[in-house]
């Protein structure tokens, strides 16, 4: 079962979702966007291979192929973050892989762009979790503890009200 990449309480929020591009060279949004401050940490979703950590232009990214995912592999991508990781390493659902950095981001208030392919083709990282991780916590209600509420405060320079005579 995947987990979020970022520990977040109840979900991390989703800055900006997945929107599939029209062909492989068009406008859309490969991946999803995660708020994030820098230096958030960002673990492993799945069990599965560290085949990237490092440099691409001017951010870090971390490459995980997940196992047992099939021929080819579904290959999971995490960005900008300052990787704990190197090429190689197997890592366990919930491990960490680095921290979220300033450098790089897209979202001004920093986050995690956390992208999802097999081969060429990109899907939606969310596709990963189950139903129960991506619904919102229902709202909760207070308990009643009164049929009634308390009476209102009233103004120090206001006089009480007079008692009728009777």
């Amino acid at each position: 079962m995947a987990i979020w990449p970022l520990a977040a309480s109840p979900r991390p929020l989703v800055l900006r979702g997945w929107l599939p591009p029209a062909t492989a060279y068009t406008a859309g949004h490969r991946g999803v966007d995660l708020a994030a401050p820098p230096g958030t940490p960002v673990r492993a979703v799945a069990p599965g291979r560290v085949t990237f950590a490092g440099r691409v232009a001017t951010r870090n990214v971390i490459t995980v192929e997940l196992t047992g995912t099939g021929t080819p592999p579904l290959r999971l991508t995490h960005e900008p973050v300052r990787p704990s990781v190197r090429r190689g390493d197997h890592v366990t659902a919930g491990q960490l892989l680095g921290r979220t950095e300033a450098i790089g981001s897209h979202c001004a208030t920093g986050c995690l762009h956390w992208g999802l392919r097999r081969a060429d083709q990109y899907l939606n990282p969310l596709s990963l979790l189950p139903p129960a991780l991506l619904r919102a916590p229902s709202p909760r209600l207070l308990p009643l503890t009164t049929g009634r509420h308390p009476p209102a405060p009233r103004s120090p320079v206001q006089p009480a009200p007079e008692e009728p005579s009777g």
